[in-house]
């Protein structure tokens, strides 16, 4: 009796864990970044070519273990992720293939590229200070490390540790500060924290609106979707680090799956999702910078104004983010 009423679950985990089946044509893509901000790419990108594309949605972390459970069974042709963080985790999981491509190497600059050519960005996000407009003068801001500082006690909001985005900017602090002075940093951030670290960035933000702190770091996409909704919003973004490495800048991106059953239409995919036509709609659609230096970001993402970018290969945020997470649950940053 047991037995039979196992076997209608036995049978739908096998489904659930079966890989998509894919038309002789179709690409099929699994995706991190949300339905929303891919389907008009896909949707041009069919309309132009022909070519029909399937994509599924998840996080991350779920995706880049379906793929990875999956091995050669997998239909998948693209993955398309947030974070160098995740997109170095899963090239170190072997599941990208590397692509020469003159194009790829033209459009993405080395820095937002793997060294081994296995996953390339598509989108730039910078993680910067925005602050109240209301009780911080921009003069008195300077770098992440000064934030450190005990004239921000009790005024600083950040977002939880465990988000890969702040991994990745304690993971270049590492890399650029060396691993005791970027947790002498940390831990100075966490003495002035005004309150918990919150889920999101939107959430720190609108704690700053309700004068809970004074200024906090985020990405900038975030920024922009609140001043869109509210242009008079009294926050503004400041750009650190102008006189030394620059803004922790991070990437989306994406590789050709190690076994991509049509690897050569998922890099003709992966080309022009690198080319203007595409760079201008991927960017303008979540206020994203393009990857292309060449390809203008939209109107309101240029007037935040210009800055100085580090220029570290963001692959560093993947190889050191081990490191990072230590070094924050070390510090007190939870």
């Amino acid at each position: 009796m047991m037995f039979t009423r196992l076997l209608p679950g036995i049978a739908l985990a096998l489904v659930v864990a079966a890989p998509p089946v894919a038309a002789a044509d179709e690409i099929v893509v699994y995706s991190a970044r949300k339905e929303h901000l891919i389907k008009p790419l896909f949707d041009r990108y069919t309309a132009q070519t022909g070519t029909p594309i399937r994509y599924i949605t998840d996080k991350a972390g779920p995706l880049l273990q379906r793929l990875a459970a999956e091995g050669k069974r997998t239909h998948a042709d693209l993955l398309i992720t947030v974070d160098a963080g995740n997109l170095w985790q899963a090239a170190e999981k072997g599941v990208l293939a590397a692509v020469a491509s003159p194009t790829l190497e033209a459009n993405v600059p080395a820095h937002l590229r793997d060294p081994g050519q296995r996953w390339f960005g598509l989108s730039v996000r910078a993680r910067t200070i925005v602050y109240s407009t209301e009780r911080v003068e921009p003069e008195s801001l300077s770098t992440y490390e000064d934030l450190a500082d005990p004239k921000w006690k009790g005024r600083l909001c950040l977002r939880t540790s465990k988000k890969v985005y702040n991994q990745s900017l304690v993971a270049m602090m590492i890399a650029h500060l060396g691993p005791d002075r970027a947790e002498q940093v940390v831990r100075g951030w966490v003495d002035n924290l005004a309150a918990p670290p919150f889920s999101n960035d939107t959430k720190t933000m609108e704690a700053i609106l309700a004068g809970r702190c004074d200024l906090a770091i985020v990405n900038t996409y975030y920024f922009g979707r609140m001043q869109k909704e509210d242009p008079e919003l009294p926050l503004a973004l400041f750009w650190p680090d102008q006189d030394g490495y620059g803004v922790h800048v991070n990437v989306s991106g994406a590789g050709v799956t190690r076994h991509a059953p049509h690897g050569e239409s998922a890099r003709k995919l992966l080309e022009w999702l690198s080319g203007e036509d595409a760079q201008r709609l991927f960017a303008d659609t979540n206020m994203e910078y393009p990857v292309d230096p060449a390809v203008a970001p939209a109107p309101e993402v240029a007037a935040w104004g210009e800055f100085k970018a580090d220029t570290i290969n963001v692959a560093e945020a993947g190889r050191l983010q081990a490191d990072a997470v230590r070094l924050m649950d070390r510090a007190g940053y939870r």
